[in-house]
């Protein structure tokens, strides 16, 4: 299982995953955890949330092909396995959906400041102190500051290099050749990445 949110970090985790699922020979189980805009709280509060949440749901759903797109070139990673969507905190989400001993947990470990980190709870944090199967939490790719430097200038409206991100995945992609090289896709009896 490798837990999916469409930033880098999330797509460095999910081309590692997949390198690890080819190595043994595993299924490939992206999981994309979303929840509405404002919590799962406030949506209880409104009535339109009900009928927003399809729209929710569905923008999550393209994330994910989005996200498995940028790292395999398709939706399809070429390697046997299902993708899931699940509502809720992503954190416990993903916990309860890795629940066998024998599954591993993908998570990325992103680079989090004292201010982030002090408004918003680390997945990988929770899914580490939590999780009864192994956590394997991947570092965050060492282009990340250069993307976030790009992201403030573009903030003060500045042109930002569109060809960051591709050199980004393209660098993912050199760092875990087998994770983005279709090859066997063969099954076996095991635990899901």
């Amino acid at each position: 299982m490798v837990g999916v949110s469409g930033s880098l970090g999330s797509r460095t985790a999910l081309a590692r995953a997949a390198a690890e699922a080819r190595r043994r020979r595993a299924e490939l189980w992206p999981v994309l955890v979303w929840e509405p805009p404002g919590g799962e709280l406030s949506a209880r509060r409104t009535t339109a949330a009900a009928v927003l949440a399809e729209d929710w749901e569905r923008l999550a759903r393209e994330r994910l092909r989005t996200a498995l797109s940028d790292v395999f070139g398709s939706p399809d990673p070429g390697l046997p396995g299902r993708t899931l969507l699940a509502r809720g905190a992503p954190g416990p989400a993903l916990v309860r959906i890795a629940d066998r001993d024998d599954d591993v947990l993908v998570v990325g470990a992103g680079g989090r400041g004292r201010l982030r980190r002090a408004l918003w709870p680390s997945v990988s944090r929770y899914c580490l102190a939590r999780a009864r199967c192994p956590v394997l939490a991947v570092p965050p790719s060492p282009l990340q500051p250069a993307l976030a430097a790009a992201r403030r200038r573009n903030a003060w409206g500045l042109p930002l290099d569109t060809g960051l991100l591709q050199r980004e995945l393209d660098t993912v992609r050199a760092a875990a050749p087998a994770a983005v090289t279709p090859g066997r896709t063969g099954r076996r009896d095991g635990p899901p990445p």
